[in-house]
């Protein structure tokens, strides 16, 4: 049995840290070096090969009923996953109720709450828009259970 694959933000989050650990001690590595070390410390051949799992693994990422956590134009949110589509391999059209409204405007004199959010996502839990400061709108994934 192959251990639970990272999402392809956590692999990329785990390579760019795995770069900072070694340029701490003296070593520098490129992020493609750090990638495909992450990718056989998964078992897998490089890189793509890793990305390919993870792409397959998608399907079953977002289920819903399940709790996730991520950003919405830049601001935290905790939520239950409402609603998952698969639009393409890796790519989902997902519903997320908030716990919690968050304020989608930055004006200190104007406000809109949102309770009810929904975007497409990519492979990396990621959305393709992205805002004015290259941000994407979207960002999600699973949350721990407690």
């Amino acid at each position: 049995m192959k251990p639970e694959l990272p999402t392809m933000a956590e692999a990329k989050a785990l390579a760019k840290r795995l770069r900072q650990h070694l340029k701490d001690r003296g070593r520098v590595v490129s992020h493609a070096q750090a990638l495909e070390t992450i990718a056989h410390q998964h078992g897998y051949r490089d890189w793509n090969t890793l990305c390919a799992a993870i792409g397959q693994n998608g399907p079953d990422a977002w289920t819903p009923g399940q709790r996730v956590q991520g950003t919405y134009l830049s601001r935290p949110f905790e939520g239950t996953l409402i609603a998952s589509q698969r639009q393409r391999p890796g790519w989902f059209r997902v519903v997320i109720d908030l716990d919690e409204p968050v304020d989608v405007v930055t004006f200190e004199s104007f406000s809109n709450h949102r309770k009810r959010i929904r975007g497409t996502l990519g492979p990396d839990g990621h959305s393709r828009e992205r805002t004015s400061n290259g941000l994407p709108h979207l960002t999600l994934e699973a949350r721990a259970a407690p």
